[in-house]
């Protein structure tokens, strides 16, 4: 079997979600099966495995719908594609498509980086569920993240191929690490927030709440603009925040192996990446109830409703309760168990298989 896995959402200098997911997956597979890799730009190998790759077009490209004809010439049986908007057009090969999440058809802002006439196509593209079903249709089979996203294409009843579940999940290194000894002693104890600032990841909860806990501050480890840096800053003068803009990932996991909690306050989400980096670690989650956050917390998290900072306050207080901390950790480690890329791999792999040997 010939497989070609689309590497193009693939980052240059350090990953996002989408890039992170590509990189570890492919990783994983070509430990399995022989795979070619489609890259649109060379400075994507930097952080991509060594495998045999080949240069096509951007996926933001005019000619994306007709990137099929180039990949046609790779000879492949199948292709997976990380994201589910592959062009298509005229291609000679069976293709499987992923969905992450369906978020922006309840929160239609598209991400602020993108540009102009791109976050147009954005809002019109989630107007409607009738271009996500024709893109998936167009796949022998589709890919979710997770359970909770698998039941809302079924809910919307926008694919006729077969879904199957291929979990996100977080650097093994994290895993291999030793559990930390508990939240670093004196004040302030730290909080930690991983994620965007776009509106429906309701930063603002998480603010007013370490507001209402004067030894704690709260750690916003992203690039933020200094606009909502000082809407943020304004917001309750008296929460202690620290703002690292964009830390690295030595920055980011040193802060949360010290940290009491990863908190999020999330209305909405398609899987959670810092869940599972922190219960990887060891750390506690402290996450809105909502359920993608009990799929992948099952016991571990903390759960309190996102519009309420003072149950975000009560549930920090709650892990300084006798063993509580302690309880958290460990059953965050093994909870976290469930997430790996090597399971994800070989999850992925029967995918592929299957839509070549259909009942293999």
């Amino acid at each position: 079997m010939r497989i070609v896995f689309d590497c193009r959402y693939t980052r240059f200098d350090r990953h996002d979600g989408i890039s992170r997911y590509t990189s570890s997956l492919v990783t994983e597979l070509a430990k399995l099966h022989p795979v070619i890799m489609l890259i649109s730009d060379h400075r994507q190998l930097a952080l991509l495995p060594d495998l045999p790759w080949e240069l096509v077009n951007a996926p933001t490209s005019i000619r994306e719908p007709f990137v099929a004809l180039r990949v046609n010439k790779l000879r492949p049986d199948v292709v997976y594609s990380p994201m589910q908007t592959m062009g298509s057009f005229g291609r000679r090969y069976r293709l499987v498509l992923t969905v992450h999440d369906l978020i922006y058809y309840r929160h239609r802002t598209p991400p602020g980086n993108l540009p102009a006439g791109i976050r147009l196509l954005w809002r019109l593209y989630h107007l409607s569920w009738l271009p996500q079903r024709m893109l998936l249709n167009r796949a022998d089979a589709v890919v979710a993240v997770s359970e909770t996203t698998k039941a809302l294409i079924a809910e919307h009843e926008l694919t006729v191929a077969p879904v199957t579940v291929v979990y996100n999940a977080a650097d093994e290194a994290l895993r291999e690490q030793p559990l930390p000894a508990g939240p670093r002693t004196g004040a302030p104890k730290r909080l930690v927030y991983m994620g965007s600032f776009m509106a429906y990841k309701n930063v603002d909860t998480l603010v007013r709440a370490t507001a209402e806990l004067p030894d704690h501050e709260l750690h916003l480890m992203s690039r933020v603009d200094d606009a909502e840096r000082e809407r943020l800053t304004r917001l309750a003068p008296q929460a202690h925040l620290v703002f690292h803009n964009g830390a690295s990932d030595a920055e980011y996991v040193a802060t949360l192996r010290s940290a009491v909690a990863l908190v999020s306050a999330s209305f909405d989400e398609g899987f959670g990446i810092p869940l599972v980096e922190a219960m990887s670690l060891g750390v506690p989650v402290i996450v809105s109830d909502i359920p993608i956050f009990r799929e992948i917390g099952a016991d571990a998290a903390l759960y309190v409703d996102p519009r309420r900072p003072d149950r975000v306050a009560d549930a920090v207080r709650r892990l300084e309760e006798p063993g509580e901390w302690e309880r958290r950790s460990q059953r965050a480690r093994a909870v976290s168990e469930r997430f790996r890329w090597d399971r994800s791999a070989r999850a992925l792999l029967d995918v592929l298989l299957g839509v070549i040997r259909p009942g293999r």
